[in-house]
C-alpha cells in the first residue's frame, strides 16, 4: 500500500510539473505578444501601449497611435497567435494519427495544396482584388471563396495521403517522399497560374506565397478564430483517444475508440485549419513540425499536455519570427522565410535520427536471428 501511495504521489507531482510548463508557455506567449507589438510599432512605449490596449477610445489617447495599435499592430499579433495555434496543434494530431514524427501540413504537401487552391480563388474565381502599379498588392474581397477553394484542394491532398496510409501501408519516410511529390505538383500548378496571368497577378501570388502576418484584417481574423475554435475544441476533446492511438490501433479499438472515424475527422479538421490559415497568410512552413517536437522535450507524448503546448509554442515561434522579420533588416522579411530557416535543419535532423533508429532495429533483428540459429 505504501508503494502504491508513493507511486500515486509521484504521478501527481509529474502531472503538476507538466501543468506548470504549459502555464509557463501560455505566459510566454502573452509576454512575446506584448514585446513584439511594442518592437513592431517602435515609437510607442510600453506604458502608452498598454493604456491604448485596455482603454480604447479614451480621449487621452494619441489618435494616430491608437489607429496604429488597433488597425495594424494588434491584427498582426493576433495573426501570429491564431496561425501558431492552428498549425501547431494540426501538426501534433497529424503526427499521432499518421504515426509519423515527420508529419505536418507543410511536409505532407497540404499547405502547398491549400496555396494552390487559394491562388485559384484569388486570381481565377474573383476572390481577390489586385491593385497597385509599381508593386501589386492583394486584398481579399471574398474570403469565403478563397477559403473554400483552398480547403477543397487541401482535402484532395489529404485524401491522397489517407489512400496511401490505408491502401499501401507506406512507411513514415515514404509518406514524406509522397508529401514532397505532392508539394512539387501543387507548386507547379501555382507556377502555371503565374505564367498564364498578367504580371500583377504573378507578383501578387509570389508575394502572397512567402507567408506574412500582415495580410489579415479583423474580418479575416474573425473567420480564422471561429474555424480554429471549432477544430481546437474537437482536438482537445479527443486528447485521450489520441493517447490510446499511440498504443496502436488494436489497443485503441479495444478501449472503445473509433479509430477510422477519429483518423478521418482529425485529418479533415487539420486540412480545414491549414486551408483557412494559408488562405489569408500564405505558406508558413514547419510550424506544425517545430512546435510539437519542441514541446515533447518538456512534456512527452501525453496529448493532454502536448496539444496545448504545441499551440503555445507555435504562437511563440511565429511571434519571434515575425519580430525578426520586421526588425532584422531595412525591409520587412516575410515570416515564411524565417520559419523555413528554422524548420529545415530540424527536418533534416529528424530524417537522420529516423534512419538511424531503423538501421538499429534491423541490426538487432539480424543479431537475434543469428543468435537463434
Amino acid at each position: 500500500m505504501h508503494m502504491a501511495g508513493h507511486g500515486i504521489e509521484e504521478f501527481k507531482r509529474h502531472s503538476h510539473r507538466k501543468l506548470y510548463i504549459i502555464a509557463a508557455m501560455a505566459i510566454l506567449t502573452v509576454f512575446f505578444a506584448v514585446v513584439t507589438l511594442q518592437i513592431d510599432l517602435g515609437h510607442i512605449d510600453y506604458r502608452e501601449l498598454l493604456h491604448i490596449i485596455f482603454n480604447k477610445n479614451d480621449p487621452s489617447n494619441n489618435l494616430v497611435n491608437e489607429i496604429l495599435v488597433w488597425d495594424l499592430g494588434i491584427p498582426r499579433i493576433l495573426s501570429c497567435i491564431l496561425a501558431g495555434f492552428a498549425l501547431g496543434i494540426a501538426g501534433a494530431v497529424m503526427q499521432c494519427v499518421l504515426k509519423n514524427p515527420l508529419g505536418s501540413p507543410y511536409t505532407l504537401g497540404i499547405s502547398n495544396a491549400a496555396a494552390f487552391g487559394a491562388s485559384i480563388g484569388i486570381v481565377v474565381l474573383g476572390g481577390g482584388i489586385i491593385s497597385g502599379q509599381s508593386q501589386a498588392t492583394i486584398s481579399i474581397n471574398n474570403p469565403y471563396i478563397v477559403t473554400i477553394s483552398a480547403f477543397a484542394w487541401a482535402m484532395i491532398a489529404t485524401g491522397i495521403i489517407i489512400l496511401l496510409v490505408k491502401v499501401t501501408k507506406v512507411s513514415p519516410e515514404t509518406m514524406v517522399l509522397a508529401g514532397v511529390a505532392l508539394s512539387s505538383i501543387f507548386s507547379a500548378g501555382i507556377s502555371m497560374l503565374q505564367y498564364m496571368f498578367n504580371e500583377y497577378a504573378l507578383s501578387t501570388i509570389v508575394f502572397w506565397q512567402f507567408g506574412s502576418m500582415g495580410k489579415a484584417g479583423w474580418n479575416e481574423l474573425t473567420l480564422i478564430a471561429v474555424v480554429s475554435l471549432v477544430a481546437i475544441v474537437y482536438f482537445l476533446y479527443s486528447r485521450m483517444d489520441y493517447n490510446a492511438l499511440d498504443a496502436g490501433d488494436e489497443v485503441a479499438s479495444s478501449l472503445g475508440v473509433k479509430v477510422n472515424g477519429l483518423r478521418l475527422t482529425t485529418l479533415f479538421m487539420s486540412a480545414l485549419l491549414t486551408a483557412v490559415v494559408v488562405s489569408f497568410m500564405g505558406i508558413v512552413a514547419f510550424i506544425g513540425l517545430l512546435g510539437p517536437h519542441i514541446v515533447r522535450r518538456f512534456v512527452g507524448n501525453d496529448h493532454r499536455y502536448l496539444l496545448p503546448g504545441s499551440m503555445f509554442v507555435g504562437a511563440i515561434i511565429l511571434l519571434v519570427s515575425d519580430c525578426i522579420g520586421q526588425t532584422a533588416m531595412d525591409f520587412t522579411l516575410p515570416v515564411g522565410i524565417i520559419t523555413s530557416f528554422l524548420g529545415g535543419p530540424l527536418f533534416l535532423y529528424l530524417l537522420v535520427m529516423g534512419y538511424r533508429k531503423k538501421k538499429g532495429r534491423i541490426s538487432e533483428f539480424i543479431k537475434s536471428r543469428r543468435g537463434g540459429e
